[in-house]
């Protein structure tokens, strides 16, 4: 039985709408707030918990981005693999 803390937690519906750069914008602007340690401290975790949750996004679209990239190639064998599209 999986318990709670196997589950992914849910993507906030906002998260999951942003496009990569608005996500990394505000991920930039909250790892900022955090450094100047001016945030109390409530409101820290709850930023540093959507900056968790940006962080994840960001990666989820990386690694869409990647495998929209990769292309099919046929081996000499005959087995189909995928690799990195040369993008020069």
């Amino acid at each position: 039985m999986a318990t709670q803390k196997d589950k992914a937690p849910a993507v906030a519906p906002d998260i999951a709408a942003m496009t990569f750069e608005a996500a990394m914008r505000e991920l930039e602007e909250i790892v900022r707030r955090l450094e100047q340690g001016k945030v109390e401290l409530d409101e820290s975790i709850r930023i540093y918990e959507r900056g968790q949750a940006l962080k994840a996004h960001c990666e989820e679209k990386l690694r869409s981005a990647q495998a929209r990239i990769d292309r099919i190639v046929e081996r000499a064998d005959g087995a189909k693999a995928t690799e990195p599209m040369d993008m020069e």
